[in-house]
């Protein structure tokens, strides 16, 4: 049990965290689009408290975190010129690109695999605790396994106080979702999992991408690929954008049951719902920034979340319909 402390990050935070993970202990710190929950990526053990803090299933691979300038080619192989042109394109950013690995990285990390993801953070902060470390982090979100994400200090305080001594307190993420994870293991790139650099972006510079079908029965060669996620800790419901009649109805059922009732959706559909709303924005951009606050905020003021389709026209409305639908008990709609 520790006494978990949130500090801002200044020189003596970050050589506190610096003595913790070449220790092998647990460091929470900000990304651009969540909080991860890091630890040295070479120690098993600490890796395995990574699994042990969250309840995290340990078929469930996790992503390794460099700062910008780290020569990659020390833990993989970048067997393809095309991720060079998308590591030149996209990176530092939130993209993870998957790579056969050297085998440097903890096998417990990799669960096994011949691969690994890396990534390469933009936001300020995590770069100055990544460089403060000097070694490469692996981290999945600092969330306990299948809740809401974390994009503040506090979210990851709520579900792991006591059970990580540090968490770097570097304000609300900007982006609000997971980083895009891409296989470019093969002769062309493979989306494992969407996100903020979309399959659009990736063309542009490649000319092709796929998406991974992600079967029940496939092994999760990414995080996000096989188990349930991102729920918040009410009851949830998922709903067409044409089926405002039919949400307006359970709204109903709920409030004449004296319990409470909340929409989710964006600034457009809220202007055909009367009642209490949570609304995320208008762009894709916006959304996908504001959907994991939103949902720890319904959390603590509904006992249902009537939640709506995301269709801005954007091609990051697939990772944001990717994590709400997850969100939302894995069930797509409402029939």
């Amino acid at each position: 049990m520790y006494d978990t402390e949130i500090l801002k990050i200044d020189e003596r935070s970050l050589e506190l965290a610096k003595k913790y993970i070449l220790s092998g202990e647990l460091v929470a710190f900000p990304t651009e689009t969540v909080y991860g929950l890091g630890a040295l990526a070479t120690d098993d053990g600490a890796i395995r408290k990574i699994y042990e803090a969250k309840g995290r299933p340990s078929d469930n691979p996790l992503i390794v975190h460099v700062y910008d300038g780290y020569d990659i080619e020390r833990l993989v192989k970048i067997g393809n010129d095309y991720a060079k042109r998308l590591a030149k394109a996209y990176i530092p950013g939130p993209l993870t690109m998957v790579y056969k690995s050297k085998g440097i990285v903890s096998k417990v990390a990799t669960c096994g695999l011949d691969t690994v993801g890396i990534r390469v953070p933009s936001d300020e902060n995590a770069q100055r605790f990544l460089r403060a470390v000097g070694v490469p982090i692996a981290a999945p979100s600092a969330n306990a396994s299948k809740h809401t994400s974390p994009v503040t200090a506090m979210h990851v305080y709520e579900d792991l106080k006591g059970k990580i001594p540090l968490i770097l307190d570097g304000g609300k993420c900007a982006g609000g979702i997971e980083s895009t994870v891409l296989d470019v293991t093969g002769e062309t790139p493979v989306i494992l999992r969407s996100g903020l650099v979309t399959g659009e972006m990736i063309e542009r510079i490649v000319g092709n991408c796929e998406y991974s079908k992600n079967l029940p029965t496939d092994k999760a060669r990414a995080p996000g690929m096989k188990y349930r996620h991102y729920t918040p800790k009410c009851e949830t419901a998922l709903f067409k954008r044409d089926e405002t009649e039919k949400a307006k109805r359970l709204y109903s059922e709920y409030e004449k049951a004296g319990k409470r009732a909340c929409y989710l959706c964006d600034n457009e559909l809220a202007e055909k719902l009367d009642g209490n709303k949570l609304l995320l924005g208008r762009t894709g951009e916006e959304i996908a920034a504001n959907l994991y606050d939103k949902l720890h905020e319904a959390e603590k003021i509904t006992d249902i979340l009537i939640a709506f389709e995301v269709d801005t026209g954007s091609d990051i409305d697939v990772g944001i319909m990717n994590r709400l639908t997850k969100a939302c008990d894995g069930a797509r709609f409402i029939p």
